[in-house]
This record gives structure tokens, C-alpha cells and sequence, in this order.
């Protein structure tokens, strides 16, 4: 059983639409590096020219921040589920002032 990689909606147009990716791999670097080898749009996306996620670009696994974790290289197991989450500007206040009006 592979690793889903939850894809959010600004990103779906270049992942064939979908909002869940199956990929394999042993670590968040590696599962992404398969999503990104099978919609070659998303690696400018999410990654810098170094490889390191752009400052904007939060990954999930569960619940966990990445960052929090051992970033790229957190180990997956099948199954696991990491979720991409782009950071919003605004902050919690821009949120909720936006889902006001």
C-alpha cells in the first residue's frame, strides 16, 4: 500500500486533477520527488533549486508539520498520508475576516 499525497485545489490543475496522489517511497523527499517525476508541473511549486520546500509550501504528515518532524527526510510507511498545504497570507485573522465577507 503506497503513501497518498493530498493535493490541495490551486495545485489539482497540474496533477491531472486530482486531489490524492498514490506514490511510492520511504521518506516525504522521496515520495515527493515521485510526484513530482509523474506531473513534472508541481516541482517548481513546491521545491527550490536547493530541493528545500519553499518558504510558502507546508507538508503534513497526518497532522504533523514536517518541520516539526525531520523535515524532508521523516520517514513513510504504507499507507501514511501527507497532505500539502499552501501557507494563506493573513494569517488566522485574514481567515476569518475572508470567510466574514
Amino acid at each position: 500500500m503506497p503513501v497518498q499525497i493530498r493535493i490541495p485545489a490551486p495545485l489539482r490543475p497540474l496533477a491531472g486533477g486530482q486531489d490524492s496522489v498514490a506514490v511510492e517511497g520511504g521518506t516525504v523527499r522521496e515520495a515527493l520527488e515521485a510526484l513530482e517525476s509523474a506531473f513534472g508541473g508541481l516541482k517548481p511549486r513546491l521545491r527550490d533549486d536547493s530541493g528545500q520546500l519553499r518558504r510558502f509550501v507546508n507538508v503534513y504528515l497526518a497532522s504533523e508539520d514536517i518541520r516539526h518532524l525531520e523535515g524532508l527526510d521523516t520517514t513513510v510507511r504504507d499507507g501514511d498520508v501527507l497532505s500539502i498545504v499552501p501557507a494563506v497570507a493573513g494569517g488566522l485573522r485574514g481567515a476569518h475576516d475572508a470567510e466574514l465577507h
